[in-house]
């Protein structure tokens, strides 16, 4: 069995702006949801994210020094809406089953990133190669 983080990726003012109904509707698929991965024993942990206006991004220089970065922006483009809402931690015999664990969650828009989680700092590197073909 392999662990997988599924992120929830959506754009933080369409969630806010969900009326109370709407958020009933969508705790209660949830955690319906959420139920269902238990049951399968699918599911390892995972939590909803609080508001990427709370959080704080470290950029690390070549030298090493960290600049703490409050507004996050892609490049010199405009600023991102979406940002991670929050994730699960999946433990499946692989990538193909977490992903239809995955497309059985109640989302409505917004993106989900299915990716493997090593648990050494050496697998990590030889995934990499493996991908680069190396």
């Amino acid at each position: 069995m392999s662990k997988y983080m599924v992120s929830l990726i959506a754009d933080e003012s369409v969630i806010a702006a969900v009326t109370p109904e709407e958020m009933e509707t969508i705790v209660s698929e949830m955690n319906e949801f959420n139920g269902a991965l238990e049951k399968a024993g699918v599911v390892v942990g995972g939590d909803g994210l609080g508001p990427s206006s709370c959080a704080r991004t470290l950029r690390y220089g070549e030298d090493g020094d960290v600049v703490v970065v409050v507004v996050v922006t892609d490049g010199p483009y405009a600023e991102s809406k979406e940002q991670i809402a929050g994730y699960w931690i999946f433990e499946c015999a692989d990538l193909d089953e977490a992903v239809e664990w995955a497309r059985k969650a109640p989302i409505r828009g917004g993106v989900t990133e299915v990716r493997a989680i090593v648990e050494t700092a050496e697998e990590n590197f030889e995934a990499y190669k493996k991908v680069a073909g190396r």
